[in-house]
């Protein structure tokens, strides 16, 4: 893991959590919550949910208002594949995996399109 990238995608503002969470227990919704607290502009995405903590959810990234800096990946890698297509379709250059969300898959589709993955979890790396 390149510490260059974790410290480069610390310093961009605009995130997406995809698989962000109502529920306090799921990492989906700690990661959300820790990067808010961090003062960045956090988008949740989740198919299912309409808001979270007051904040409205998108159901995709081509839903977003904005095009995200950076993408949070908290699901399955079987969802996750099909999201690496959205993202590169809305040009998202930099995702994190969070453990559990990883494959060989989505590591071959990103190295194949240009987009970097930094494959650590936010919750540790970023404070």
């Amino acid at each position: 893991m390149s510490l260059d990238l974790i410290a480069k995608t610390a310093k961009m503002k605009t995130w997406a959590v995809v698989g962000a969470h109502d529920d306090p227990s799921r990492f989906g919704h700690r990661i959300f919550r820790h990067l808010l607290n961090l003062g960045y502009t956090v988008y949740p995405i989740h198919p299912r949910l309409k808001e979270i903590d007051g904040h409205q959810v998108f159901k995709a990234i081509g839903d977003l208002p904005v095009v995200p800096e950076v993408v949070d990946m908290v699901v399955n890698p079987e969802t996750g594949i099909k999201v690496m297509a959205q993202i590169k379709a809305f040009g998202v250059k930099y995702v994190w995996m969070q453990p559990g969300t990883r494959s060989e898959e989505i590591r071959e589709f990103a190295k194949r399109e240009g987009i970097q993955l930094i494959e650590d979890c936010v919750l540790v790396q970023l404070h």
